[in-house]
């Protein structure tokens, strides 16, 4: 009775041999293998400059050659009583207000009509709307530079010849040089453009159909079906466009060699610590200026993490 109850008994779990032991080994040498230069591009060129910022911002290094000493927090004292930091942060915040909605609203449009089953030629708009994205962008705020000029810019020429006797000074008026940021800006939507495009293909048709039959006009099925359907894209955008507009630095630096021309206006906040790290050649006051804005960066991805369950949509979330 024993002996029939052992070879009816299941077997046990099966234990791994030597051989395969050797061959996960083997698999797993080999994947660190190819991930290696990953790890040592992300030690080499973040983690390892991270922490050296961090412990820079407690001293007083700089590249005039003097001795670096700890000197504790005064770097976070010195940084909360600049103005021109909080200025610069100002800044950055009246541009994002104005260039934000527009960064998302355009290409969202464009993407819109684009995909619609009227329209001929797709391939061919996609390809023009697209292709400025691959222009250098240094290059194009020359280009853009060049054609806001107040005085001999194609711009203004077109609007004195509708009829406008004193068009806008673009590049040297606080009132129209976010405008004129703007517009320059719009040269690049390509890319959020065709990231919009691919995600109005991927709504599924019955849901419109669904929609027409409730008797849903365009409105109603692009409040209902599109935006709900293409939130998370939405709100992939808007976390990209918010952290790249407090690291906007690139346009005043090329566009007025980085003076905050007209009136401080174009200081940015990024602009202001990449001048203090290689200007001022303040590098311990730069990296703590580097720090804020992870900070505050670091702060608003949280906060629009903690909002994207009131309104961004998955389909695969259960609620």
């Amino acid at each position: 009775m024993s002996v029939i109850s052992k070879a009816a008994s299941p077997p046990g779990p099966r234990t791994r041999t030597g051989g395969s032991r050797a061959l996960a080994r083997r698999e797993a040498m080999w994947g660190y293998l190819f991930i290696s230069p990953f790890i040592l591009g992300l030690l080499a060129f973040t983690l390892i400059p991270t922490v050296a910022t961090f412990v820079m911002s407690f001293t007083n290094f700089n590249l005039s050659g003097a001795g670096t000493q700890f000197v504790g927090v005064s770097n976070y004292q010195r940084l909360f009583r600049d103005p021109q930091v909080w200025s610069s942060l100002l800044v950055t915040v009246r541009f994002a207000a104005i260039a934000l909605p527009v960064g998302l609203i355009l290409p969202f449009g464009l993407a819109v009509l684009l995909n619609s089953e009227s329209l001929r030629a797709k391939g061919l708009f996609r390809t023009l709307f697209y292709f400025p994205y691959i222009v250098p962008f240094v290059a194009a705020i020359f280009v853009w530079g060049a054609l806001l000029n107040s005085e001999t810019g194609w711009i203004n020429q077109f609007l004195r010849w509708v009829g406008v006797a004193n068009p806008p000074n673009w590049l040297n008026s606080t009132v129209w040089i976010y405008p004129a940021l703007v517009i320059l800006g719009l040269w690049g939507i390509g890319n959020a453009m065709l990231i919009f495009l691919a995600s109005l293909q991927g709504v599924p048709t019955e849901l419109y159909d669904a929609a027409k039959i409730d008797g849903a006009g365009w409105w109603g099925q692009m409040f209902n079906v599109t935006l709900p359907m293409i939130s998370p894209v939405i709100f992939y955008n808007l976390t990209l466009s918010l952290i790249g507009l407090f690291q906007y630095f690139t346009v005043p630096l090329v566009l007025n060699q980085g003076t905050g021309a007209p009136g401080g206006a174009t200081m940015f906040y990024n602009l202001y610590l990449y001048k203090t790290f290689f200007t001022y050649q303040n590098m311990a006051y730069g990296a703590t200026m580097a720090w804020l804005l992870f900070v505050i960066i670091l702060a608003v991805t949280l906060v629009l993490f903690q909002t994207a369950k009131y309104w961004v949509y998955y389909a695969a979330e259960t609620r």
